[in-house]
């Protein structure tokens, strides 16, 4: 490892020898971390499907097609799938994107393998919880995808489980799929804090001599600020599940009203307030936005500033707009309620607030802008996925200002509109990040680059693929579609406006979108055998610590000798310097050249 100027010699661990230990139950933080990005490309595959059958039951909803029936029988007997199945896909297609895909891949994955070597540690903090955290989290996606195979089938009342509907089995279809969705969440929530537990532990106290807190690469601090907001949101949800399944199986009455009828029957409970579930849930939901959003940030800075070839313009004021975020992001749940019949004192607060929030997301946008203004690009496949991000969060953004606004939300918020927005700021952002991330990282990873020509049309495809599918989504809304509808063929003011057309014209978006998915994953696999070999240690000649030890890493990352950090994460184009990047343990000798002598 030659470019590292200083170093401390530590006791080296020998890397475990069996399958199991090494590749299936390991406690390496580089094997988890693929792990989790396994995971998450599985989920996301499946949630892709589910979306698809969810755009064909839209454009075709009394077309008996014979292969739906065929897979789901129950679901869509004669061909034609019922209304409560597609609420089903529906439910399913949200929640595995979310928990499963959109959580798990840019904090558990890229998080896991690259933050223990960005801070110069040999491993995460407490290797063995790592190891369970992964597992409890693969044991949360099978538990939720066999809500499927149960009785009754999936549940119906959406990612969002809003009671009574999720509350009682004669609210919606009887059967077991709502109580296996909440077993698979509380034990996703106890994977995300024992993973966040660790995350802060690793980040708090293994960095290497000289990795001072203002030395860490945006990253790491995309990750840590996450883990903290998982260690305080988390366990919120956990305790409204907890309790959701109390009512569902106890005969409690945490969220069930008294008064209620259902099917001309009193519901014999009272006490309950279906509202309590939207206060819980919604602290929790909010923060799950940046839960995603924020390591998806530290992605992007990192990726701008290596291919600017420029300093991250604004590092400190970075820093600090991620502790905004995370500090304004408990304080906006109420947003998502401007419709629950809260006082429009409360609504005006949660929309100062929420407009407020935008500020330092608009902070990190103008220094994104600011890091590539008179930068020397470089377009690579890394670069035009971070760009690609920029676009899409700002597009996202914008619409967001719009929801905040309660008067404009009572019109907008059982509409497209806003599966338009939160599909651009929170999904498809944060997915270009991870595209952005594992075409950055894979040499490093696995010693070869991914093929750049596939990426780049992977890239356009998916970018106006995204503005296509969910663009046109924003003049549903406009006309008043509403979401979660399975058929509106009854509703001519929306034939009148031009839905079908817009149907029909995102369905075929999506099916572009899908097929580049796929060319990315036929990228991936073709990549990890045949893909070119990485030129050395640091083919993007990058400046943090992860470019600093061997490709791929060792098993303690730096063969027994951790780096000393003698400069910040950024320095690109300096001054008087031998090459246009110092690499964080690189000493002055070695990044500038020597003063002449006096008299040459």
């Amino acid at each position: 490892m030659p470019e590292i100027s200083q170093y401390v010699e530590v006791e080296r661990h020998a890397p475990p020898q069996g399958f199991l230990s090494k590749w299936v139950f390991s406690t390496d933080h580089k094997v988890i971390g693929i792990q989790y990005l396994a995971l998450a490309i599985v989920a996301a595959f499946t949630g892709m499907a589910l979306s698809l059958l969810m755009r064909i039951r839209l454009v075709a909803p009394t077309e008996p097609k014979a292969w739906l029936e065929a897979l789901f029988p129950a679901g869509a007997p004669g061909g034609l799938m019922t209304p409560e199945f597609y609420l089903a896909v529906l439910t399913m297609h949200g929640t595995i994107m979310v928990f499963m895909v959109l959580t798990t891949a840019p904090q558990g994955g890229f998080g896991n393998y690259f933050l223990p070597i960005q801070i110069g540690a040999n491993d995460m903090a407490f290797p063995r919880l790592n190891m369970l955290s992964f597992w409890l989290t693969a044991l949360s996606f099978v538990v939720l995808v066999g809500a499927f195979l149960v009785e009754g089938g999936a549940p119906i009342a959406g990612w969002t489980a809003y009671p009574p509907l999720s509350a009682l089995d004669g609210a919606a279809i009887a059967g077991n799929g709502q109580d296996w969705w909440l077993v698979s969440i509380a034990i996703f929530c106890l994977a995300s804090l024992l993973s966040a537990l660790n995350f802060i532990v690793t980040t708090l106290e293994m960095r290497t001599e000289g990795m001072t807190m203002l030395r860490l690469p945006l990253t790491v601090w995309g990750w840590f600020c996450t883990a903290v907001i998982a260690l305080l949101a988390f366990g919120v949800l956990l305790a409204a599940g907890i309790l959701l399944l109390m009512d569902r199986n106890f005969q409690t009455s945490f969220f069930i009203p008294g008064g209620l009828v259902i099917s001309d029957q009193l519901v014999d409970r009272s006490g309950g307030s279906p509202i309590l579930w939207q206060h819980l849930f919604w602290f929790f939901g909010h923060p799950e936005v940046y839960i995603a959003i924020l390591p998806a940030m530290g992605i992007v800075s990192h990726v701008l500033a290596t291919f600017s070839r420029k300093p991250v313009f604004g590092y400190k004021a970075m820093i600090l707009a991620m502790g905004a975020i995370v500090t304004l992001g408990f304080v906006v749940w109420g947003h998502h309620m401007f419709v629950s019949g809260m006082s429009p004192y409360s609504a005006f607060v949660f929309s100062l607030l929420t407009m407020a929030i935008g500020v330092p997301s608009a902070i990190k946008t103008f220094n994104w802008i600011g890091t590539m203004w008179g930068g020397n690009l470089r377009f690579t496949a890394p670069m035009l996925y971070a760009i690609g991000f920029v676009s899409v969060f700002v597009a996202g953004g914008i619409t967001g200002i719009v929801l905040g606004q309660p008067t404009l939300d009572q019109y907008f918020h059982d509409t497209y509109f806003v599966v338009a927005h939160f599909h651009l700021i929170m999904g498809v952002a944060t997915v270009l990040a991870m595209f952005a991330g594992l075409t950055y990282w894979f040499p490093k990873m696995f010693g070869r680059h991914m093929n750049e020509t596939l990426s780049k049309i992977h890239f356009w495809l998916t970018f106006f693929g995204v503005y296509a599918v969910f663009g046109p989504m924003h003049f549903l809304g406009a006309i008043g579609h509403p979401r979660r509808y399975a058929e509106t063929t009854g509703l001519n003011y929306l034939a009148e406006g031009g839905a079908d057309f817009l149907h029909m014209f995102i369905t075929h978006s999506t099916y572009t979108l899908v097929a580049a998915q796929a060319l990315f994953l036929v990228n991936v696999v073709w990549s990890l055998f045949a893909g070119k070999k990485a030129a050395g240690d640091n083919p993007w000649q990058a400046t943090t610590l992860e470019w600093a030890t061997a490709t791929p890493p060792p098993y303690d990352n730096f063969a027994g000798r951790l780096p000393v950090v003698t400069r910040g994460p950024y320095e690109y184009s300096l001054p008087k310097a031998k090459r246009d990047f110092a690499m964080q343990c690189n000493s002055d000798d070695a990044v500038f050249a020597p003063e002449p002598a006096a008299g040459d």
